[in-house]
């Protein structure tokens, strides 16, 4: 109590004691993986330590659907399972560190990780803490830490739209699937619309029919030299050939001993300009098509050159390549500059597209939208190829290749076509010759093959040497290969960089196409689905609603929709179709194949059945009798090696078709050409990243019951 007269005194404040900074802290940089936090360490030096979150640390729930539909498709976001003590040990690192950093990837994906992880370790949403580079060298990575930005939303949000969508899509469709159908089935917008494709063009090359035609080749002689010529008509106008009577007419009006005339030669100069830098969908065709990559192969071995490759020699751990997730064919100018100077010093001022810049160079900006491309033009494939793997070095030169021939100068090539004639029959001829190599020095694959022709004048006269005429019919289209799929889902803009692998994978994974040839091929399975999937989601499987939705991705991107109107216009009528699919889809009933024997353990009549790895025989009174044994195709030769065996047609893994004895281990030949009795091949490994030892009979299926049924 107070007494009269006085003023209460104020109870003492109580002593806040605010925790110093020790000089000793470092600042904390958090990247996804252990191989980029090692070279990035490199660079920052000992003030900095780098740790690795090994990817996304938050996701939607795997069991539930992690959606509220009803509250603006707030997701309801976890911490991954397993990666508890991954997430402790980064907050007791944060705490401790004297400032975070975020140095995920410079994409959608990397910017969502960023802010998964800045939930996570508490982090002020106003601070910048985002730091972003495009490749992972000294320069670049010095830069970036010079001006972090923060978390930019709208990146975020654009992911974050992708990801509720495809949970939206997967986890909607897949229940239905499982009921009328079988379990272990899925469907999802780009992936509908690349299986979509491949049924189609099966269709297109189920009904196609042929068209014959021919063809009547000659060659020509002046003096000893001898050229080729194609039939290009009669009495100045163009002919075709339709059938073996229209030849027999041609014919009847040439003279075989007579000469013909030279009646027009046309030859001029041509230019072939290179094509740009790789994008992330170009670098995986071009792989695909030059190095029998498949895309997945192609990431994989991209990540590694861009995380860091240890050269040694002084060097240490470098990121070889630029980020490998583009759509751009941008270069930047310090990169132009680099490779003119390489370019000079190495071939020629003849051969760069770009004039020395002379004095002070314009501030190489990180751009997150670059061309893949070397991070270091010096550093040339062969000067490291004893440090890389025959994957990353054969990638890597295709890179380097390809980002160095872009700034070269254009190939130079004489051309000549010449018109031949005798008696109004005409023959044309186009022959060409490298004149100046231009970017062609640096990527021979891209280079011409030369077809010299004679020199050959007007009014000039030449001998008929040999005249084939040739049956043939038109084909039909050709079936997808991996190159050719991301070639049509890019030209109709379905899909983005980071989409393409995993869509191929799953079409596989989910054995909706087998791979034949190195072309896709829808099986049964995939065509029931694609049947149900189309005909009750229709917006799922079109090409233009899917290219749409990802239009509108890029404008929540760029700040200019909102994402949560985009997933509702989607949504909506997406709801009211699975209500009617519910109710009205019936069970779908796929007849098993008898497969003509008996069970060796029961009697019972065996069926074809298709597991994990493709189809098998297994027992009709599974599960009573669990039986089953692996589909062996002969293909009736002996085995060149052992002389005992059959040669047997065999499946990866990955449903590559490859040849081996039937005596295996016995016996270890096998081949990934079909052996003939005319060229039987001398027995050689196949190596390929799908087989690893044992797996030649990777077609046996398990004692799985799910898989059995």
């Amino acid at each position: 109590m107070v007494e009269p007269g006085k003023v209460a005194k104020k109870p003492a404040a109580k002593k806040t004691t605010k925790r110093k900074k020790s000089k000793n802290q470092k600042k904390l940089v958090v990247v996804e993986s252990p191989a980029k936090a090692k070279t990035i360490e490199k660079y920052l030096g000992s003030t900095y330590k780098v740790v690795a979150s090994l990817g996304h640390i938050r996701d939607l729930p795997k069991s539930t659907l992690g959606v509220d539909v009803d509250n603006d498709y707030d997701p309801k976001y976890i911490n991954i399972r397993g990666k508890g003590d991954l997430i402790k040990g980064l907050r007791k690192e944060a705490k401790a560190a004297k400032v975070v950093y975020l140095a995920s990837d410079p994409d959608r994906e990397g910017e969502a990780i960023s802010w998964h992880l800045q939930h996570i370790l508490g982090l002020d949403p106003d601070q910048p803490n985002r730091v972003v580079f495009n490749e992972i060298t000294k320069d670049a990575i010095k830069n970036a830490f010079k001006t972090p930005r923060k978390i930019n939303q709208d990146l975020v949000d654009a992911q974050q739209a992708r990801r509720i969508l495809d949970r939206l899509v997967g986890y909607s469709i897949s229940p239905i699937l499982w009921k009328t159908v079988k379990r272990g089935l899925s469907a999802g917008r780009v992936q509908s619309v690349a299986l979509g494709l491949i049924i189609a063009r099966e269709r297109e090359i189920q009904a196609f029919e042929p068209e014959e035609y021919w063809s009547l080749d000659s060659e020509f002689q002046k003096s000893r030299q001898k050229f080729k010529a194609t039939f290009y008509g009669f009495d100045a106008k163009k002919q075709v050939l339709p059938d073996n009577d229209s030849v027999q007419s041609v014919l009847k009006n040439i003279d075989q001993s007579a000469d013909f005339d030279v009646m027009k030669v046309n030859a001029k100069e041509r230019k072939r300009n290179p094509q740009p830098p790789f994008t992330t969908a170009t670098m995986q065709q071009t792989a695909n098509t030059q190095l029998n990559f498949r895309t997945r192969k192609t990431m994989m071995a991209a990540q590694q050159l861009y995380e860091g490759i240890n050269l040694g020699r002084g060097i240490g751990q470098i990121g070889l390549i630029t980020y490998m997730r583009t759509d751009s064919t941008r270069i930047s100018s310090v990169a132009r500059h680099a490779a003119a100077v390489y370019i000079h010093d190495t071939w020629g001022e003849e051969y760069s597209q770009h004039k020395l810049v002379q004095g002070k160079l314009p501030e190489g900006a990180q751009d997150a939208h670059e061309a893949i491309r070397p991070s270091d033009v010096t550093i040339t494939p062969s000067s490291i190829k004893d440090k890389l793997t025959p994957d990353q070095f054969k990638l890597y030169s295709l890179i380097w290749s390809r980002f160095v021939a872009s700034q070269m100068t254009p190939e130079i090539l004489d051309t000549m076509a010449v018109t031949i004639e005798q008696n109004g029959v005409i023959f044309r001829a186009n022959g060409s010759k490298t004149k100046f190599q231009g970017f062609t020095k640096a990527y021979p694959a891209a280079k011409e093959k030369d077809n010299a022709l004679p020199d050959l004048a007007e009014g000039d006269r030449v001998k008929l040497a040999n005249i084939n005429p040739e049956q043939h019919f038109t084909l039909p289209p050709a079936r997808y290969s991996e190159a050719a799929l991301i070639k049509a889902l890019e030209e109709n803009g379905v899909g983005r960089p980071s989409t393409y692998a995993p869509t191929l994978d799953t079409i596989q994974r989910r054995n909706y196409v087998r791979i034949d040839a190195r072309k896709f091929v829808p099986t049964e399975l995939g065509e029931i689905v694609q049947t149900i999937v189309e005909n009750s989601f229709p917006d799922v499987t079109n090409m233009k609603f899917t290219a749409r939705v990802e239009h509108e991705l890029d404008e929540i991107e760029t700040g200019d929709k909102q994402w949560v109107p985009v997933i509702d216009s989607f949504f909506k009528p997406f709801s009211k179709e699975l209500e009617i699919a519910e109710t009205t889809l019936e069970k779908v009933v796929m007849h098993d194949e008898l497969a003509g024997m008996d069970c060796d353990i029961c009697g019972a009549p065996m069926l074809v059945k298709m597991g994990r790895y493709g189809k098998f025989h297994a027992c009709s009174r599974f599960p009573d009798c669990r039986h089953t044994q692996t589909i062996v195709k002969e293909i009736g030769l002996i085995c060149p090696k052992c002389g005992k065996g059959q040669i047997i047609e065999r499946k990866t893994k990955r449903q590559r078709t490859f040849y081996g004895c039937s005596r295996y281990p016995d016996c270890d030949f096998v081949s990934w050409e079909k052996p003939t009795e005319k060229t039987l091949p001398d027995g050689t490994t196949p190596k390929d990243d799908e087989m690893s030892d044992g797996q030649q009979n990777s077609q046996q299926p398990t004692d799985n019951k799910e898989e059995a049924t």
